[in-house]
C-alpha cells in the first residue's frame, strides 16, 4: 500500500467515524406540524433539517470526491493521461488538499509545465508538512532542475518522514538523483 493510498484510506475511515458520530445527533425526529407552535421551535427544527441535508450531500460530495480521485489517479499512473488528469483534480474542488495537489504537481511536471508543478507541490506542503510522497516528487523536480543538492537535502527530509531508508518515496528519489530512475 502506497503512502497515498494510506492516506486516503485513513482519510476515508476518519470521514466514516465522523460521518458516524455525527448522524445521530442530527437525525431529530419532528412531531406533527401544529398551528399555534413558536417561531423558535420552528427555526430550531428548520435548521436541524437543513443540516441532515447537508450531511446527506456531504456525504455525496465526499464518495464524488473519492471516486473522481481514484480515476484521476488511473489517468496519471496508468494511462498517462496527465492534462487530463489535472482538469479531473482541479474540477474536484479540492485543490487544498495535499495528494490533490501532490498529483497536479507530478501530472504538471510529467507535462513539463516546471513552474506549475512547483507552485503545486509547494500547495501541497502547506497542506500537509508530512507529506512525503510531495517530498519526494518535489525531490525530483530539483533533480531534473540540476539542483541534486536540493534534492539530496529532500531525499534526507523523505528519509526523517518514513524513518528508514527503505521507504518507496526515499527510494525512487534515490533512484533519480542516482540515475538510474526516472518518475
Amino acid at each position: 500500500m502506497t503512502a497515498s493510498s494510506f492516506r486516503m484510506s485513513v482519510l476515508i475511515a476518519a470521514s466514516a467515524f465522523a460521518l458516524a458520530v455525527t448522524l445521530p445527533a442530527l437525525a431529530v425526529d419532528s412531531p406533527s406540524p401544529m398551528a399555534d407552535k413558536p417561531k423558535a421551535e420552528t427555526s430550531t427544527k428548520t435548521k436541524a433539517a437543513k443540516k441532515k441535508k447537508a450531511t446527506t450531500k456531504e456525504k455525496k460530495s465526499e464518495q464524488q470526491f473519492i471516486d473522481g480521485y481514484k480515476a484521476a489517479h488511473a489517468m496519471i499512473y496508468k494511462r498517462h493521461q496527465y492534462a487530463a488528469a489535472i482538469d479531473k483534480l482541479k474540477s474536484l474542488g479540492h485543490d487544498d488538499n495535499a495528494d490533490v495537489a501532490n498529483l497536479i504537481g507530478y501530472s504538471s511536471r510529467k507535462l513539463g509545465r516546471y513552474d506549475d508543478s512547483k507552485t503545486w507541490y509547494e500547495r501541497a506542503l502547506a497542506a500537509d508538512p508530512k507529506h512525503t510522497v510531495t517530498w519526494s516528487y518535489y525531490g525530483m523536480w530539483h533533480a531534473e532542475q540540476g539542483n541534486v543538492l536540493k534534492a539530496k537535502e529532500y531525499l534526507t527530509k523523505v528519509a526523517s518522514l518514513c524513518g528508514n531508508t527503505t521507504c518507496r518515496e526515499y527510494t525512487m528519489l534515490k533512484g533519480v538523483i542516482e540515475g538510474t530512475r526516472t518518475y
